[in-house]
């Protein structure tokens, strides 16, 4: 009987076993009293002669010894060492992934702050516009060209039916806020309404058949075209950075006169002409002007007595012009790849 080929087979076990579960699995293959190979070992010793009994029997314990030892210092190493998958209750907390703002609502936020500072308030309404507030009290009656320009999405006929219902459409612009409020209240009046409004455009690098629309109205005694373009251009500084040069170019809008577009110096070029600005050195921002009469008289407001501007920015151009953004499609992509690039 010889003992040896047991030790051999035990060493190479041992180096195998990678896991407690392997040590644990181990101990029961060489210890255990029903099955285990060492108590096996020592009851044929009963049966060897009786000149290699003794030895026979102290080699068979010291192995036994040796085996425990080996498998409890193993299992007390493991428990030493923590596993790839254990939880550390020492390491600081990971802060969970929270969501992010899209871009869009970030510069809406900004440009309402802004004119929150400096006394406007914000009001909203509904985007589902009659031809009256959208078109008619904004000096654009049936068969103005200007409507021309606005590719109305209507929801019913534009032709008023015969017991004088007006048509309904989706609002091209947030102006019918601005005759609704000053239906219902009286100068001062100092407001932006932001909301989305919708065109018949077809969608590519630079348009969108819905997008997002700021306009402001100031309406008081005494309010002059300095006012709208102290407003203005402190209003595309905010955005835009102090640095940036402003330029206002006569314009025409049928609900304000004289109108006016708000420019900006290219970033691009510095104003010395490139692709961005078409060789002009200048990008357009804003339209705006100089509230009509007429617009005063569909309120009931005294046009002799009260003078205002008003004006009206798209948000997705603003983003566009702001975070230097060539293809506006990608603010509707909802790939976050793009979208978490903005700053909270």
């Amino acid at each position: 009987m010889d003992i040896t080929p047991l030790q051999t087979d035990f060493d190479r076990d041992l180096a195998g076993a990678r896991t407690e579960a392997d040590l644990r699995a181990l101990r029961d293959k060489y210890l255990s009293r029903r099955n285990g190979l060492i108590p096996a070992f020592l009851k044929t010793v009963a049966s060897a002669p009786a000149d290699v009994r003794p030895a026979l029997g102290r080699a068979a314990n010291e192995l036994k010894n040796r085996v425990e030892r080996a498998i409890e210092d193993r299992l007390a190493a493991a428990a030493k060492t923590p596993r790839v998958d254990a939880i550390d209750v020492t390491l600081p907390g990971r802060e969970p992934l929270v969501g992010h703002r899209h871009p869009l609502t970030l510069l809406r936020e900004h440009i309402e702050a802004f004119f929150q500072r400096i006394g406007f308030l914000i009001v909203e309404g509904p985007e589902l516009e009659d031809d009256y507030h959208n078109f008619e009290a904004l000096n654009m009656p049936a068969e103005h060209p200007a409507r021309d320009m606005q590719d109305t999405l209507y929801l019913a006929s534009p032709v008023r039916s015969a017991v004088g219902v007006p048509a309904t459409l989706l609002r091209t612009h947030t102006s019918g806020m601005q005759v609704r409020y000053m239906e219902r209240f009286q100068p001062p009046v100092r407001l932006i309404a932001p909301g989305r409004v919708y065109r018949r455009d077809n969608l590519d690098l630079t348009h969108t058949p819905m997008f997002t629309q700021v306009e402001g109205l100031v309406v008081d005694e005494g309010i002059t075209l300095a006012d709208l373009k102290g407003t203005l251009v402190a209003f595309a500084h905010e955005m835009f950075g102090a640095e940036r040069k402003t330029r206002f170019r006569p314009s025409f809008f049928p609900y304000t006169e004289p109108s006016a577009e708000l420019d900006i110096s290219c970033a691009a070029c510095g104003g010395t002409g490139c692709g961005m600005c078409k060789g002009t050195g200048w990008i357009e921002v804003l339209g705006s002007g100089m509230v009509h009469p007429a617009v005063f008289e569909a309120v009931g407001y005294d046009p002799e007595r009260y003078t205002g501007f008003a004006f009206g920015v798209g948000i997705e151009r603003m983003a566009l012009l702001k975070w230097g953004v060539e293809d506006i499609r990608l603010f509707y992509e909802n790939d976050l790849r793009f979208l978490e690039q903005f700053p909270l």
